[in-house]
């Protein structure tokens, strides 16, 4: 899109500056306002692109949670908060609304360094429920939040994906044993990013078509003084007609939630009098079951297969996204060719993912393997332990998983696949610094924590042809787990081998011949390393430049021939410190290199979280782009750079 749209019309959002001017609004204007509110939502984020239909699903539930409740006093915790940016708009952040996910922007999530309405940051699924009640103990407790201020309700919404999680269920059953006054309510739109699996996408279908019911379940349970007015008298008139029909509570009552529901999350009327019935009586954790529909309001959103679950900017009248076109491949999608290549021709290939079957690549896995493609829902834990599980019955499983959720199955890493020596093959899509989704979304961590488990292979990709040879390489790896890391984003485009072959274990590559300097690269800083090393030729400086391919285990004779051959070697990687130059520095120290006076240094992701910006910003803030990767060899060599020393 060449123009900026045309802004929505909005005259009550225009008199809502933070959610105390909402306390003036009558109930019909509040219903203007959930209308003008989602257009305004459409107008801001075709401008910025982001998560689009998970906050249209909830504009009606965010009106009426400021309008009942007294926030930020009291605390409205959202789950993942990719669903934030009617919530942002609401408290104090309009103005800045069309910076979203942008450089020195907001947020796409909720974040507490940038409003207070933030009471609790998230990214990543399932985490609300176990915060609200943190909340709601401390306030209990006379605690006061870090700015001193009181704790009033603590609120979660949870959306229905993220139900499929083990801690939402840890917190419920702490959540009743405590019998602490919280609500949570759980945001049913039938979808996360994927269509929903499992036995509770199941069980809240079957809530859902009983709903004309839930009134009499409700008097069962003594939870009647929950449901609005109207339906009390009908409940309670019922009760004869009824009296012999078995009742059976929900898993959430069970849990020692009082349930109320399904209400129908788009009808402001039945929003309001929920939660202000809910306000005025509750004494213990409430569970609300809202039904509503991931991107409502706005056709493109409702009719596109995900629901608008994250686009690019588009074209509000048409829907259509304003993707830049790229001449090299996806590594999500190279990675997802070469395992259709590998299965094949090894039907033991099975592949699994944890509700991201689109972002991993694993669709397409899908579509052509159904009986041996595994979306076993936002459960990273159990996937781990499943292909465990696989691994063990003599299947060859691809666990494929973004790098920052690898970190929630990190002890079934090491206790049921590293221990084990089991042959879980891990593609850890999303390595490095990914962009707009930020520090929370970031692939900083894993080659340090895969890395020192004995026994794990641990690879990264320098461009799209590696990565294919590296899904060939764990295919035939059966001696125990093996990851290989790629980043989000396009390829360099480099020409991808029709038949890749295995590389052999441990063993990396020179890609250029040099003196004085080597630059060792691990993963897709390579192409900047080349850039560096050009220009470094006009100044008559020509490094060597390697590719490691291997964390674990080191290619012990390459590198140990860097060092002696040349007076400095410097490790590249875009990994936080405790990687794969931490590893390289053991390798040196322990052969007694130090003692002769080579000259090392590691280039790695700095000691701080890293806002969202675009890719190449954020590696610009992390000094790992091809000047200061030149920068580093002058200083290293003690060449002056005008005048200064480099």
């Amino acid at each position: 899109m060449t123009q900026t749209p045309n802004r929505p019309v909005t005259p009550v959002l225009d008199r809502v500056k933070i959610p105390a001017d909402m306390k003036r609004l009558s109930d019909a204007e509040l219903r203007r306002l959930a209308d003008e509110l989602r257009a305004e939502t459409i107008s801001a984020v075709s401008e910025t692109g982001g998560h689009l239909g998970a906050g249209l699903g909830v504009v009606e539930m965010t009106v009426a949670l400021h309008a009942v409740f007294d926030t930020p006093r009291d605390r409205v915790i959202w789950d993942v908060s990719h669903q934030s940016y009617p919530h942002k708009i609401l408290t104090g952040r309009r103005d800045r609304i069309r910076t979203l996910r942008q450089k020195d922007g907001l947020s796409g999530f909720t974040k507490r360094s940038e409003s207070p309405y933030d009471p609790f940051g998230a990214a990543h699924s399932s985490t609300s429920i176990s915060a609200a009640l943190g909340l709601s103990v401390a306030r209990d407790l006379g605690g006061r939040g870090l700015e001193g201020e009181s704790v009033g309700d603590c609120i979660a919404v949870i959306g229905d994906g993220a139900m499929s999680a083990g801690m939402a269920y840890e917190a419920m059953n702490n959540a009743g044993h405590l019998g602490k006054r919280l609500i949570v309510i759980l945001n049913d739109n039938e979808m996360s990013i994927a269509p929903p699996v499992g036995a509770m996408s199941s069980y809240l279908s079957r809530l859902y078509a009983g709903a004309p019911f839930q009134e009499f379940k409700a008097l069962a349970k003594g939870a009647v003084s929950f449901l609005p007015p109207p339906f009390q008298e009908g409940a309670k008139r019922a009760k004869d007609v009824f009296k012999h029909m078995t009742i059976g509570g929900t898993l959430f009552e069970e849990l020692g939630f009082s349930y109320i529901g399904p209400i129908d999350g788009h009808d402001m009327e039945q929003m309001l009098s929920v939660l202000r019935t809910v306000k005025a009586r509750a004494d213990g954790p409430v569970l609300i079951h809202a039904i509503t529909r991931k991107g409502k309001g706005y056709g493109p959103a409702e009719e596109a297969s995900d629901k608008g679950h994250a686009t690019a900017k588009f074209d509000v009248v048409s829907g259509k996204q304003s993707k830049a076109k790229s001449n090299a491949p996806s590594y999500t999608s190279v990675f997802s060719e070469s395992l259709i290549k590998a299965a094949e021709k090894d039907d033991k290939i099975v592949a699994v993912t944890a509700a991201m079957p689109d972002g991993t690549g694993l669709a397409r896995f899908m579509d052509r393997y159904a009986s041996r493609c595994f979306d076993v829902g936002i459960a990273e834990q159990h996937a781990v332990t499943f292909a465990a599980g696989l691994a063990a019955g003599g299947m060859k499983p691809f666990c494929a998983i973004y790098s920052t959720f690898l970190q929630r199955g990190y002890d079934q890493v090491v206790h049921d696949v590293a221990i084990q020596r089991l042959p879980v093959r891990f593609a850890i899509d999303r390595a490095g610094l990914v962009g707009a989704d930020g520090a929370t979304h970031a692939g900083s961590f894993d080659v340090g924590f895969m890395a020192n488990l004995p026994g794990m292979v641990v690879m990264a990709a320098a461009d799209e042809a590696e990565l294919a040879r590296m899904v060939v390489t764990a295919a035939a790896h059966d001696e125990g787990p093996i990851a290989f890391r790629f980043p989000r984003g396009e390829g360099v485009g480099v020409e991808i081998p029709p038949e890749a072959q295995p590389l052999e274990i441990g063993k990396g590559r020179i890609v250029q011949e040099g003196s004085r300097v080597a630059l060792l690269s691990f993963g897709t800083r390579l192409s900047e390393a080349v850039k560096a090393a050009e220009a470094l030729s006009a100044r008559g400086i020509t490094p060597t430049i390697a590719d490691a391919r291997f964390a674990k285990p080191l290619d012990r004779e390459m590198i140990l021939k860097l060092a002696a051959d040349h007076e400095a070697l410097i490790t590249l990687e875009e990994g936080a410190v405790g990687g794969f130059g931490s590893h390289v520095a053991q390798l040196l120290s322990d052969e007694g290199v130090f003692d002769h006076g080579l000259k090392f240094r590691s280039m790695v992701l700095p000691d701080i979280f890293i806002d969202q910006a675009s890719p190449a910003d954020m590696y610009e803030t992390a000094r790992l782009s091809a000047r200061h990767i030149e920068e580093k060899v002058l200083s290293v060599l003690g060449v002056e750079v005008m005048g200064k020393r480099a």
